[in-house]
């Protein structure tokens, strides 16, 4: 038995496998000391663990709706809508198992095999993967380390064709930790406001921000009834393995994502939606001990990848990763992330699992405790020596 054609184009996301390899030195006894894995080390908030646990007493264990509890879908409008400065309702909202979804069902609703999808490099790994999985043309959109890891507005116009069905957009950015600026998304919205373009914009950041709060394409005009929002709760509520998330959309897609939905998933677990309600519902002031927890973290990565040789890192506006440029090592990407994990015992990612424009770059997660971060900083620099000595 053979698999189809279409295995052949799929993608996969790289920080399981490293976290894969770093476990398996642990089993040898070596101490690991884990920055590839992009989920919080925080526990999900006490009052949404305890509204799942109450949901299960209370048997919401069957099925739901395919689309998401009405009153679930009626909130989480609201929210976007207060959150966003754009008015959309309850049928504007689908509820999935997670955010990957909403990247997967638009896909296979909208692209035909040789339709173009812009797509941000280095980036989420799964955006490229699914393109080519349906047949369609990943079109890498560089980021640019001098303008914050935003696009160059001009290569971006070029990019655009007749065959351009979909544009996806990322802020903050994984890997970079880059915020799209408000007049770039502006001319963004511009250039993309008369073409029959669809934008996916992948907002599951945008609780986690250091500066100005990260803003939506859907604030300008004509691009509410042309975007896809795409958010959840994983990284805002630290609910990484509960498999909650949700799309914001026209209803003519919403429509069309659902019955991809019934016919994939049926629904999303019923409990995990009751601990969603109280997520929005309930206090926020854990999000912001949260966000402030990895500010600090992140001013500590930061200064002392910068005080690395060969390393320079720009400091991140939003999510919790670092992303420094090493090319002054002398080594890829690939060749310093393998020997970090092997020699220092520090599990990070080479930037090229991001996209071939990631080659010159490292990625970091500072979801870790300040204490482990300092233990990589100071493993890297004891085997510095090793890339500073071929450098002399």
């Amino acid at each position: 038995m053979q698999l189809a054609e279409r295995m052949s184009r799929i993608g996969t996301e790289s920080a399981f496998e490293v976290l894969a390899k770093a476990r398996a030195l642990e089993k040898q006894g070596k101490n690991i000391v884990h920055l590839e894995i992009g989920q919080p080390d925080f526990p999900t908030p006490a009052h949404v663990v305890e509204a799942g646990k109450r949901a299960l007493d209370q048997g919401w264990t069957g099925y739901g709706p395919t689309a998401g509890f009405p009153e679930f879908r009626e909130m989480i409008a609201a929210y976007v809508s207060r959150t966003r400065s754009i008015s959309v309702g309850a049928d504007n909202v689908c509820v999935v198992p997670g955010g990957k979804p909403i990247m997967f069902f638009t896909m296979m609703a909208m692209l035909e095999p040789g339709d173009e999808v812009i797509y941000p490099n280095p980036g989420f790994p799964i955006y490229e993967s699914v393109v080519d999985f349906l047949g369609a043309r990943a079109v890498p959109m560089p980021l640019i380390e001098s303008r914050g890891f935003s696009f160059d507005l001009d290569v971006f116009a070029s990019k655009l064709t007749s065959r351009t069905k979909m544009v996806v957009l990322n802020s903050p950015a994984n890997p970079t930790g880059g915020v799209i600026p408000r007049e770039d998304l502006a001319r963004i919205a511009e250039l993309l406001r008369d073409r029959d373009v669809l934008i996916l914009s992948d907002e599951i950041y945008s609780r986690i921000f250091y500066g100005e709060p990260p803003q939506s394409i859907t604030q300008f005009d004509g691009m509410l009834e042309k975007t896809v929002i795409l958010d959840g709760f994983s990284k805002t509520y630290s609910m990484t393995g509960w498999r909650l998330g949700y799309g914001v959309m026209p209803q003519w897609l919403a429509d069309a994502v659902n019955l991809l939905m019934v016919n994939s998933n049926s629904c999303t677990a019923s409990f995990t939606q009751r601990a969603g309600m109280a997520a929005l519902e309930g206090p926020q002031d854990c999000v912001d001990a949260m966000v402030g927890e990895f500010r600090t973290r992140r001013d500590a990565i930061v200064a002392g990848l910068n005080g690395l040789p060969g390393f320079t890192c720009k400091s991140p506006s939003g999510a919790f990763y670092a992303f420094p440029n090493i090319t002054g090592t002398g080594l890829s990407s690939k060749a310093l992330a393998d020997l970090l994990l092997y020699e220092a015992g520090v599990s990070c990612l080479s930037g090229t699992a991001f996209g071939a424009h990631g080659e010159g770059y490292l990625r970091f997660s500072y979801a870790n405790s300040l204490a482990n971060i300092q233990e990589a900083l100071t493993r890297i620099a004891k085997v510095s020596e090793r890339w500073t000595s071929v450098a002399r």
